[in-house]
């Protein structure tokens, strides 16, 4: 069994609405965005012949933000998906990418559990408006996959006890920011 919730249902009218099943009510683009945003998986399937359309949405989706100059993806990654498409064999991107966000979320998760722990900034007043900003920059960064991170804007301070621990966050971070960097 899966823990992850269902999805939430939209079905897409033969008028191109789109109805959201669980508020009996009609939704746009924006708002499917900012359903995925707060961490809503969804599914969008045309009412009359049931074909999923999730994947058509999403990309118009990403398309609008790019357009409008919220541009997440750079222009060789862009090439690069365009060549996957045109390439007439078996593609590994769709993989990589997959990995990749796993990856960055899996690592996002870690610094959190480990910077809550040893951060100080914590009992700072106003930390929480703080963590608040940086979640939303993160959502921005992330393209707005879930996300539990919210730790501070500072580096970590040296900790004397659990400093392997520390370490191992550290080289984990650095291998993703080697990771992501090689993506651009």
């Amino acid at each position: 069994m899966t823990d992850k919730p269902a999805p939430l249902l939209i079905k897409r009218y033969a008028s191109r609405r789109l109805y959201n099943t669980e508020t009996s009510d009609y939704v746009t683009l924006e708002d499917i965005s900012g359903f995925i945003r707060d961490g809503r998986e969804v599914q969008i399937v045309d009412l009359k012949t049931g074909d999923d359309l999730t994947r058509q949405y999403l990309l118009q989706i990403i398309a609008e933000h790019e357009s409008r100059g919220e541009s997440v993806l750079p222009v060789d990654v862009l090439n690069d998906l365009v060549r996957s498409y045109m390439g007439g064999r078996v593609s590994v991107v769709p993989q990589f990418l997959q990995a990749s966000f796993e990856m960055l979320r899996d690592g996002q998760s870690k610094v959190v559990e480990n910077m809550s722990a040893i951060n100080p900034m914590t009992k700072m007043p106003g930390f929480e408006a703080m963590q608040a900003q940086q979640k939303a920059f993160m959502k921005a960064m992330t393209g707005g996959m879930p996300t539990p991170w919210s730790g501070a804007a500072t580096s970590a301070p040296e900790a004397s006890d659990g400093s392997e621990d520390l370490d191992a966050i550290k080289k984990q971070l650095a291998e993703l920011q080697e990771k992501l960097s090689k993506m651009s």
